[in-house]
């Protein structure tokens, strides 16, 4: 018995990194997984029908349940036509695994329309065509009066919620973006059955070895039989028990890495200045933290 069993799960940008190893363990658990990926590049160019094959291809010989799906989720057709054929294909939804993901890196002053634009939408607005058509269906379910335990799990980073990144504002603004998409969609879905959380992974894969300043420390070897911190695989657990049936965390945004699983919190007061009356502009400057 696995904590996934009889689940169906979509998983978006599985063929490769850390998505393929939700789609291995999400298996290996019991759900029957649509393996989703456009197969392009790091820079979101390009498609290929492999990567998402493959990784169906090894569900199956090992007796999982698993189909290919290389729609693009940066597109609304796209993202309903995935929900669509896990629904055709074993009946239902019960989990998303939000993972897609691009790179297209600039500094500010130099960083071009296109970049911006692409990144945005592959991360952010990928996220959130998933989301909504998936909680479209859910909620379908529930006002029919069917029984509804589903799961989202959407994926930001430390790049958007801890560590800012120098080369990255389209990536990090994503990434934020998608945290407090995270925490709104809780708040809505819950009266559906429906949980929402996600995840800043830090782990080996083809953007993080692409990253500037960032590439030679996951491309470090780690000596046979030791502990590898920046494996993909290590992310995945903490995704699969948000994803199970019995899990009851909703609304929160979990660091992981390694062996560590940390519980983040977004903006909040540090200090608070006030004033009885109208703000003068030198009393601001004097007293405002960082004057």
């Amino acid at each position: 018995m696995g904590v996934l069993d009889g689940r169906v799960a979509v998983i978006t940008g599985a063929g490769r990194g850390i998505g393929r190893e939700h789609a291995l363990l999400f298996a290996r658990e019991g759900a029957s997984v649509v393996v989703n990926d456009l197969g392009g590049s790091n820079d979101g160019t390009g498609a290929d029908t492999g990567p998402a094959q493959q990784v169906v291809d090894e569900i199956t010989a090992a007796g999982g349940k698993a189909v290919a799906n290389i729609d693009n989720v940066a597109e609304w057709v796209g993202a309903r036509r995935l929900v669509e054929q896990a629904v055709a294909e074993f009946g239902g939804l019960d989990v998303v695994v939000n993972n897609a993901g691009i790179l297209r890196d600039a500094f500010v002053a130099g960083m071009d329309e296109a970049q911006w634009d692409a990144v945005i939408a592959v991360h952010l607005k990928g996220h959130f065509a998933v989301l909504r058509h998936a909680a479209a269906y859910w909620k379908t379910r529930t006002k029919a009066g069917e029984p509804v335990a589903a799961s989202v799990v959407n994926t930001a980073s430390a790049s958007g919620t801890t560590v800012p990144n120098a080369g990255q504002a389209n990536y990090g603004a994503a990434k934020a973006g998608i945290a407090a998409l995270t925490l709104v969609a809780a708040e809505e879905l819950e009266r559906y059955g429906v949980r929402v959380n996600a995840i800043a992974p830090i782990a080996r894969t083809r953007l993080t070895l692409a990253t500037p300043g960032m590439g030679a420390i996951f491309a470090q070897e780690v000596p046979e039989g030791e502990f590898d911190a920046f494996a993909p695989a290590n992310i995945s657990p903490l995704v699969a028990y948000l994803a199970s049936s019995t899990c009851p965390i909703t609304g929160k945004v979990f660091a992981v890495q390694g062996g560590a699983i940390s519980e983040l919190v977004g903006w909040h007061d540090v200090r608070t200045i006030e004033t009885d009356g109208p703000w003068r502009i030198d009393d601001i400057a004097e007293r405002l933290p960082g004057a």
